[in-house]
């Protein structure tokens, strides 16, 4: 083969797979060992791993990190994918690729790790059909991560990035669970994909969700409904109320930001002072105040309800739980209703 064709083929493997190609491509392609060798030797091509090469010699990215790692556990003819995290930071769930690349094979042969690369044997990978580099499909991929977690935190974090950012359904995730004989925090996925088809989109919105309305027995609230005439009126393209107790005209915003921009800060009270006009009350919580104190949270959003008209009576969690217990005083008496005496 023309030595032109040869550097016509390998570049353009080469930009197809962020610039790392293996040695069984090479050969095909129909370049010679000892000339690959002397790239190496010469120092304008890097060995990554085993059989695995970048075509230069500038720093390697993420992109090209996971590359390497697939190629590497593919030697052989073996299917192997991206999994795990790795798998989720290529499917846009994660923001940062993770230090070290996990990559899983058929391999019949053990396949070493290699310095920032942990390689998995299966006896089936189920690869995403269309995407490259190879990897699992994001609900394989999320499943894994989930069971490795150590922290019920974890769980809620993956899952609610993955449904937020609408990379899955929660019908999806429960599918790909139940084809899982085993699987750790299935109860807690479980309910994560309930919270999901019901509009939870944030950790916070989910720990409020669990431990400061079920747990308390309080009305289930509409969630994330896009309100096109609020967002007209505080001049931003969307808006969405965290958590929606029309029938009494109460709205909870949860805000897990450390800080506001001003031009947000601005919307805020631009959306709560419409709010008081509207004869409807608006409740804000933070991280703090929903994960420290949930009882005081709950006991709150319930006296407010109770005083715009709902008859109903919070459920107490524990002997010191102040949920369900009078309280002096009265909420925002608006729109002609009296507080409960």
């Amino acid at each position: 083969m023309p030595a032109a064709d040869v550097r016509d083929r390998v570049r353009q493997l080469s930009v197809a797979q962020a610039g790392v190609v293996q040695r069984a491509q090479l050969l095909d392609a129909g370049v010679a060992s000892s000339s690959l060798g002397r790239q190496i030797r010469d120092g304008r091509w890097q060995a990554l791993h085993p059989g695995v090469y970048a075509t230069h010699d500038r720093p390697v990215d993420d992109l090209a990190r996971v590359w390497a790692g697939v190629l590497y556990a593919s030697r052989g003819g073996a299917v192997a994918a991206a999994s795990g995290a790795t798998a989720l930071w290529l499917a846009g769930v994660l923001d940062d690729c993770p230090p070290v690349v996990e990559a899983t094979t058929t391999a019949d042969r053990r396949v070493r790790g290699q310095p920032g690369l942990r390689v998995l044997a299966r006896e089936r990978v189920v690869v995403h059909p269309a995407h490259q580099p190879a990897r699992q499909r994001l609900e394989e991929a999320l499943l894994d991560a989930v069971a490795s977690a150590r922290r019920p935190e974890r769980v809620v974090d993956l899952v609610l990035r993955a449904g937020q950012r609408r990379l899955t359904t929660p019908g999806r995730l429960r599918s790909a669970a139940l084809q899982r004989r085993r699987l750790r925090w299935r109860v807690l996925v479980d309910g994560l994909c309930a919270d999901l088809a019901a509009g939870v989109q944030s950790p916070l919105e989910q720990r409020y969700a669990a431990r400061v309305e079920r747990r308390h027995r309080l009305p289930k609230g509409e969630r994330n409904l896009p309100e096109q005439n609020l967002a007209e009126q505080v001049g931003a393209a969307h808006c969405y109320r965290d958590v929606r107790y029309r029938r009494w005209r109460v709205v909870v915003e949860l805000d897990g930001r450390g800080a506001h921009p001003p031009e947000e800060a601005f919307r805020d009270r631009r959306r709560d002072n419409r709010a008081a006009r509207l004869g409807e009350v608006s409740l804000r919580y933070g991280w703090r105040e929903v994960v420290a104190t949930p009882c005081d949270v709950a006991a709150e959003v319930a006296q407010v309800l109770r005083s715009r008209g709902w008859t109903g009576k919070p459920r107490r969690c524990g002997p010191d739980c102040p949920a369900g217990v009078p309280q002096a005083g009265a909420f925002f008496p608006l729109s002609g209703n009296k507080a409960p005496a």
